[in-house]
């Protein structure tokens, strides 16, 4: 049986977040959100999918993508960024997901109206079934 929170929907705003997701395979969540997620016992996610936002053109506004989750840990940001400038946020904590090839689901799962999105529990069926992101 599917829980709500084996598939977490994340937001991916840019293309260099995009270009990390695609070829490296990890992405990063704050650990404020986290234990949010936690709280309301949503996490550890098994499988990871993507909202993409206005910046990915005809794949905007959309959850296109998803991977397995394969690895997480806690990173700060200068273990995930070690060339960028050090900054206050360096030492920003984050949980840092390890994930498979990203697959493309047989439809992407739109968003009618536009709204703010950052993460989503959902089960992998509803991942698989939605055509809307109100479905989720």
């Amino acid at each position: 049986m599917s829980s709500c929170g084996e598939v977490l929907v994340a937001i991916m705003n840019n293309r260099a977040d995009w270009a990390i997701a695609s070829e490296q395979h990890w992405y990063r969540i704050p650990i404020e959100q986290v234990e949010k997620l936690k709280q309301r016992n949503q996490w550890p996610p098994k499988w990871l999918a993507f909202y993409q936002t206005k910046a990915f053109g005809d794949e905007a506004h959309a959850v296109t993508y998803y991977a397995e989750v394969i690895d997480m840990r806690e990173v700060s940001r200068v273990e995930l960024f070690p060339l960028e400038a050090q900054t206050a946020k360096s030492h920003t904590r984050y949980y840092k997901l390890e994930f498979a090839t990203l697959q493309r689901l047989s439809h992407p799962i739109k968003s009618q109206r536009l709204r703010r999105i950052t993460f989503i529990p959902t089960t992998l069926e509803k991942l698989h079934r939605a055509t809307q992101i109100e479905e989720l």
